[in-house]
C-alpha cells in the first residue's frame, strides 16, 4: 500500500509539473515554469559550457533551444549567440545562406535589445553600435547607409550625451555616407557633426572628472576621426562655417577649450583667412596664447597689411609650437612675407630656419632658388655672363628640393627651364673669371659658392 501510495503521489506531482510547465517566451518569465524551466536551465548551461571553449558546433543546438524558449534567461545567450552565429557565417560559402545567417545575427542583437536593452552598462545604444559594426563588416560595400543611420539615430535620440561612443562614431560615418550619395543631406551632416562633437566634448569632460585616462584617450581618437572626416568631406565651405560658428564664438569667447577646437577645425578645412578664425584666435590668445592662436593673430595682421605685427605673432607662434613641422611652416611663412617685401637676405634666413626645424620641408629651397633668379640682374647689372652664373646657385637649391617627393615635380620643371640659361661653353671660355668645373662665388646678397657647369 505504501509503495502504491508513493507511486500515485509521484505520478500526480509529475502530472501537476507537466501541467504547469510553460516556456519563458510564453509566460514572460526568465526561465519559464515547471519542466520547461528545468529544460531552459539545462540548455543554457550546456550551451555556455561548450561556447566558453569555442566549441560552437556542439553549443548551437542547446543555445538555439534556450534562445527560442527562454530568451530572457541570461545575457550570456546573446554574448555567446553572437559568437555562435558568427562562427556559422565563417563556415558558410553559399551567398543565400550567408545572407540568411547575417539576418539571424542582426536578430540576435534585436532580441538582446528587447530583453536586455535597459541594462545600465550595456544597454540599447551599446548593443545597436555592435550590431551596426557587425553589419558593416559583413555587408562591406553593400552596407546600406540609410539602414545604419536609422538604427543609430534612434539610439542618439534616446540616449543623447550618454550615447555609447562607438554608436556616435558610427552614426557620423553613416551620415557621411548618406551625404556622399545625396547632396541634399549636406545640411543634416553638418548638424550631425556639431551635435556629435558636442556629445564627445561632454563625455570627455566626464572622463576627465573620473580621471579615466583610457576612456579619455578613446574619446579623443574618435572625436579626431569625425573631425578629420568632416574637414575632408567638403560639406562645409568657409562661408557655411562662418554662419555656423560666428555666433557660437561670441557666446563662448571665455571658453578656451571651445575656442581651441574651433581653431583646429577651421585650420583643417583651410578657413584660416576667415573673420571667424581671426576672432577665435583673438579671444583664445587673450586667455591662453598658443601656437594656433598666435598664428591666427599673425594672419589677421597680414590681412590688415601690418607686416611688422604679423612677424611678431608668427615668431611667437613658432616659439609656442611643439611640433617641428609646424615650426618649419611658420618660419617659411615669415620667409614668404620677407620675400614679398624684397628683403631677400631676411627671407633666406627664415628659409634656413624652416629647414633646420623641419628637414623634410622642401619649399624653402624652392623659394631661395627663385629669389636668386629674380635678383640675378641686380647682382650683376653689368656682366651678362656672370648674371647667368646665378642660375648655377639657383639650380643647386632646386636640386635639394627635388630630393623630396612633395617638391619633386615643381623642382624638376624649374631645373629644366633654367638650365637653358646657363652660360654657353664659348662664354665661359671667353670670361677670365670662369672655368668649367671650378668653384665660383656668386656676389651680392647671394654670396654663395657654386660650381661652373
Amino acid at each position: 500500500m505504501k509503495v502504491k501510495g508513493f507511486l500515485l503521489v509521484a505520478g500526480l506531482c509529475a502530472t501537476i509539473m507537466s501541467a504547469n510547465a510553460q516556456k519563458g517566451v510564453d509566460n514572460g518569465t526568465r526561465f519559464g515554469s515547471g519542466a520547461d524551466s528545468i529544460r531552459c536551465l539545462e540548455n543554457v548551461s550546456l550551451a555556455t559550457s561548450y561556447a566558453k571553449v569555442d566549441n560552437f558546433q556542439d553549443a548551437y543546438p542547446f543555445w538555439k533551444i534556450a534562445y527560442d524558449e527562454c530568451p530572457a534567461a541570461t545575457k550570456d545567450l546573446y554574448l555567446y549567440g553572437v559568437r555562435i552565429v558568427n562562427w556559422q557565417i565563417s563556415q558558410e560559402k553559399d551567398p543565400a545562406k550567408l545572407s540568411a545567417l547575417t539576418d539571424d545575427l542582426m536578430a540576435v542583437y534585436d532580441k538582446r535589445v528587447k530583453y536586455f536593452g535597459d541594462d545600465p552598462r550595456y544597454g540599447k545604444d551599446w548593443i545597436v553600435a555592435r550590431k551596426a559594426q557587425d553589419y558593416m563588416r559583413l555587408k562591406g560595400d553593400n552596407a546600406d547607409a540609410a539602414t545604419l543611420y536609422g538604427w543609430l539615430s534612434e539610439a542618439l535620440t534616446e540616449y543623447k550625451e550618454k550615447t555609447d561612443p562607438l554608436a556616435v562614431s558610427l552614426y557620423m560615418f553613416a551620415s557621411l555616407k548618406l551625404m556622399d550619395k545625396n547632396e541634399s543631406h549636406k545640411g543634416k551632416y553638418v548638424e550631425d557633426f556639431l551635435s556629435c562633437s558636442d556629445i564627445f566634448d561632454k563625455q570627455m569632460d566626464v572622463a576627465k572628472t573620473a580621471n579615466d585616462s583610457k576612456e579619455l584617450g578613446n574619446l579623443e581618437v574618435m572625436k579626431a576621426d569625425i573631425e578629420r572626416n568632416f574637414a575632408a568631406s567638403g560639406a562645409a565651405d568657409c562661408a557655411t562655417l562662418e554662419s555656423i560658428y560666428a555666433d557660437k564664438i561670441e557666446q563662448s569667447k571665455e571658453n578656451i577649450k571651445f575656442l581651441k577646437e574651433t581653431l583646429v577645425l577651421l585650420r583643417r578645412v583651410r578657413c584660416q583667412d576667415s573673420e571667424t578664425f581671426f576672432k577665435a584666435s583673438e579671444y583664445a590668445h587673450r586667455i591662453e596664447p598658443t601656437a594656433e592662436s598666435a598664428l591666427g593673430m599673425g594672419k589677421q595682421a597680414v590681412k590688415k597689411d601690418d607686416m611688422a605685427m604679423a612677424e611678431k605673432y608668427f615668431l611667437e607662434a613658432a616659439d609656442l609650437a611643439t611640433e617641428n613641422d609646424v615650426k618649419g611652416d611658420i618660419y617659411y611663412t615669415i620667409a614668404l612675407i620677407a620675400s614679398d617685401q624684397r628683403n631677400y637676405s631676411k627671407s633666406r634666413q627664415f628659409c634656413q630656419r624652416a629647414v633646420e626645424a623641419d628637414p623634410m620641408n622642401c619649399a624653402p629651397y624652392l623659394l631661395i632658388g627663385k629669389m636668386y633668379i629674380n635678383t640675378a640682374a641686380s647682382v650683376y647689372p653689368d656682366d651678362p655672363v656672370l648674371r647667368k652664373c646665378v642660375y648655377y646657385a639657383a639650380i643647386d637649391k632646386f636640386e635639394r628640393a627635388r630630393q623630396s617627393e612633395s617638391c619633386a615635380s615643381e623642382a624638376s620643371q624649374l631645373i629644366s627651364q633654367y638650365r637653358a640659361y646657363y652660360p654657353t661653353a664659348e662664354e665661359i671660355f671667353m670670361h677670365p673669371d670662369l672655368k668649367k668645373g671650378e668653384a665660383i662665388t656668386i656676389g651680392g646678397w647671394i654670396s654663395e659658392r657654386t660650381t661652373v657647369k
